[in-house]
């Protein structure tokens, strides 16, 4: 009897790792790569560019990809800027590395060093949500190589972050072994319902773009993917506690930018930011939530006009 049971238990599992590797491979296949790589430790980083003139580097936040900025580079391109969105480290086509924890400081190595080898100096960064804190910490770290900052909606203190006190499904999905063994098991019949809620929770009020949930459903839900989400979950909070101590000591140029009607909080991350910075710019979008690049792409390039014609 007990045999029986275990080989059901063990059929199902294999019928449900061979589904979800079906899904993963059809969505990379429905969503392949649509821009360049470059590679950094031995990481390969994809990216979008667009455009001619200063640079401009947007990090996209801890959802999907550089293509958050679809419309923003289309945008800022046209106004005589070299437009740059990067996949960060495990998202879109992003390689992420396995030898050391992926903190925002690292993340800001491997960017810094892709930079390099593009040959863009001295870009504005744009980083919306997540990337609040990455592209602060990048400041922090390479202050000469920047020329700017500007947050959407963004990230930067433990304080009111959501996961301030920890995160029970980052902690599940990222423990060996076990969070394997459901990131190839039950990711897809589990997570299409959990990315829904997300993403519904992550636009409000504003309405989810038809086509930004399906690439959500077809790139978030693969095992590499969704496990990098949930690292960075589980890293904000002591990242953003060690790094928010030295926010004051930046002097580039900064426009914080945040949603009236943004749900997580990021109004008084944002007016907090703005007081420990007081040469930066705050701008409150009266009509805008949390996805500032997809529904307000003109507002984001307003503020690096910000940056680089004050």
């Amino acid at each position: 009897m007990i045999s029986w049971i275990l080989l059901a238990w063990v059929s199902l599992a294999a019928v449900l790792y061979g589904y979800n590797q079906y899904r993963f491979h059809e969505g990379e296949k429905r969503y392949p790569p649509n821009g360049q790589f470059v590679t950094v430790d031995g990481y390969k980083l994809h990216y979008l560019e667009k455009g001619t003139g200063k640079p401009v580097v947007f990090l996209h936040g801890g959802v999907l990809s550089a293509d958050d900025f679809a419309d923003v580079l289309e945008l800022t391109a046209r106004q005589g800027y070299r437009a740059i969105a990067f996949d960060r480290p495990g998202y879109g086509h992003s390689e992420r590395p396995r030898k050391e924890a992926v903190t925002p400081a690292v993340q800001a190595r491997l960017i810094h060093d892709a930079l390099q080898q593009l040959g863009v100096e001295k870009p504005v960064l744009v980083g919306h949500s997540w990337s609040g804190v990455l592209v602060l910490t990048y400041a922090l770290l390479y202050p000469a190589d920047v020329a700017g900052i500007v947050t959407l909606g963004g990230a930067m203190y433990k304080e009111g972050y959501p996961a301030e006190n920890g995160d029970p499904l980052s902690q599940v999905v990222t423990t060996p072994v076990i969070g394997s063994v459901l990131l190839h098991t039950l990711l897809h019949p589990l997570g299409s319902t959990l990315a829904d809620g997300m993403l519904t929770a992550t636009f409000a009020p504003e309405p989810v773009p038809a086509d930004y949930r399906k690439r959500t459903k077809a790139l978030l839900l693969r095992p590499e993917a969704f496990r990098a989400n949930r690292e960075d979950v589980l890293a904000f909070p002591p990242a953003a506690q060690a790094v928010s101590a030295r926010y004051k000591e930046i002097q580039q140029p900064v426009v914080i930018v945040v949603g009236a009607q943004d749900p997580f909080g990021t109004i008084a991350q944002a007016e907090r930011l703005h007081r420990e910075i007081p040469h930066s710019q705050l701008l409150v979008l009266p009509a805008a939530a949390h996805m500032i690049p997809q529904h307000h792409p003109e507002q984001v390039v307003e503020a690096v006009n910000r940056i680089y014609e004050p």
